[in-house]
């Protein structure tokens, strides 16, 4: 799928969403290649506030959003479809996002993904769209997921407006 035009609507966050997210974690086999964590993140999705990017009837992306206290939250699961990487979906994505935790008073937003340590090109990309965006990593946890899946954690500083 070409994508020709560069036109999405980001949504507002809303819960009960975990039936259209399914489809774009498995668009996604290089970064959600195991099959419990996606019958996980379904689960847990259902009732997490998460926006939709829309173009026309199609979903191309989501961001899950969990509370981690009255000041933080976690970017706990993402996804946009490969042929609108690099087209300004995740960062209007992740700017709407962040102006709606702003609103319930979050100050800090972390992400988790996969280390360094584990070479893969995959993450490599969303290493690189993380800094982008303003994430610092903070601290890796070598066996949190598995010995194979080292988890790196970013974090950043919600903009107030």
């Amino acid at each position: 799928m070409a994508v020709e035009a560069h036109s999405f609507q980001v949504h507002e966050p809303t819960t009960g969403l975990a039936a259209r997210c399914e489809p774009i974690l498995r668009g996604l086999p290089d970064w959600f290649g195991i099959e419990s964590a996606i019958v996980h993140y379904v689960e847990v999705i259902e009732s997490l506030p998460t926006l939709m990017v829309t173009s026309g009837a199609d979903d191309i992306g989501f961001l899950s959003l969990k509370m981690r206290g009255p000041e933080a939250a976690d970017a706990y699961v993402l996804g946009v479809l490969e042929p609108w990487h690099r087209k300004g979906v995740g960062r209007a994505m992740f700017a709407a996002g962040e102006g709606w935790l702003a609103t319930q008073g979050v100050r800090f937003l972390q992400v988790k993904t996969v280390d360094p340590a584990r070479e893969c090109t995959y993450y490599a990309k969303s290493r690189r769209f993380y800094e982008s965006i303003g994430f610092t990593k903070l601290e890796t946890f070598p066996t949190l997921w598995d010995e194979s899946n080292p988890c790196l954690q970013m974090i950043k500083t919600v903009e107030r407006t």
